[in-house]
């Protein structure tokens, strides 16, 4: 019976100290990104161009939506790996700000893209289409979406009988296997995440093939097609951000159920982190 106490006692010192040495290096570097998307929005926010620039604009709430998943996700993952438990409400807020925020990057790259196609294909009519009241619009009208899924998504469970339970604290880790109690959850969400990505890498590719169309012309200047070959790069790196974006969401530390939770939670850390670099290589680019 000592043995295999100690035998126990170490198997358990082992286990948090693997749980602590994973969750320092992917807090770290997500505050070390968190930091790096602060300074980058905070610069986008005092300069008087960046603020009346459509792409500058869209780039801030892109910058704004992935920090806010980044640092929402980074909670979760800890909440996981200590087996912090948290009550139903708590949990539901958490879960539904990362649902939320990871939704919005692709509706807003998409926006950027179309805004590129319109740069190129288009140069007359760009001052006159992509303005600063309409690109906020856009925006106005990605967040306004986003809310409504999850506002159908908390219509849906409150339908669950809460009150019949002795207590709101969740007996287990939040994710989202958890708080999506009744299974109509999952087809809302499974269905509305494939039509969301489905329809952005059409949009985005179609204006990729739209600029390459263009770029190729031989009625345009020098200046037209080096425009359209810098706006391929930035399609492209749309398209591979999206598909960081498709990643994180299928391994996220929100929608797992076992106990890899947390090494797919630094999964997500990495491919938000890989995503914030993409995005400053193209602003470099640009």
């Amino acid at each position: 019976m000592l043995r295999q106490a100690l035998s126990q006692s170490n198997v358990t010192r082992l286990g948090l100290a693997e749980r602590v040495f994973t969750s320092s290096i992917t807090s770290g570097a997500c505050l070390v990104f968190l930091f790096i998307n602060a300074v980058m929005m905070l610069t986008l926010k005092r300069k008087r161009v960046f603020r009346e620039t459509s792409r500058y604009i869209l780039l801030f709430h892109l910058l704004l939506a992935d920090t806010l998943l980044m640092a929402s996700s980074q909670v979760l993952y800890l909440c996981y790996t200590y087996r912090i438990l948290l009550t139903y409400p708590q949990c539901g807020v958490l879960v539904m700000l990362t649902i939320m925020t990871n939704d919005i990057s692709p509706m807003v790259l998409v926006v950027m893209s179309l805004e590129r196609y319109v740069a190129v294909c288009h140069p007359l009519r760009h001052a006159a289409i992509i303005t600063v009241r309409n690109t906020g619009a856009a925006v106005l009208s990605v967040w306004i979406l986003s809310l409504l899924q999850v506002v159908t998504l908390v219509l849906v469970l409150l339908r669950f009988p809460f009150d019949q339970l002795e207590t709101l604290k969740m007996p287990e880790p939040c994710s989202s296997s958890r708080i999506f109690l009744l299974p109509v959850l999952y087809d809302c969400r499974t269905s509305f995440t494939a039509l969301l990505f489905t329809s952005a890498c059409l949009l985005t590719v179609c204006s990729y093939i739209g600029v390459v169309v263009a770029a190729r012309s031989a009625s345009r200047s020098q200046r037209d097609k080096e425009s359209a070959r810098k706006a391929q790069k930035t399609l492209l790196l749309h398209l591979l951000q999206l598909g960081l974006i498709l990643l994180s969401c299928n391994y996220s530390a929100v929608l797992s159920d076992d106990d890899k939770g947390g090494l797919f939670g630094g999964v997500v850390t990495g491919c938000a982190d890989v995503g914030h670099m993409t995005e400053f290589g193209r602003i470099s680019m640009e």
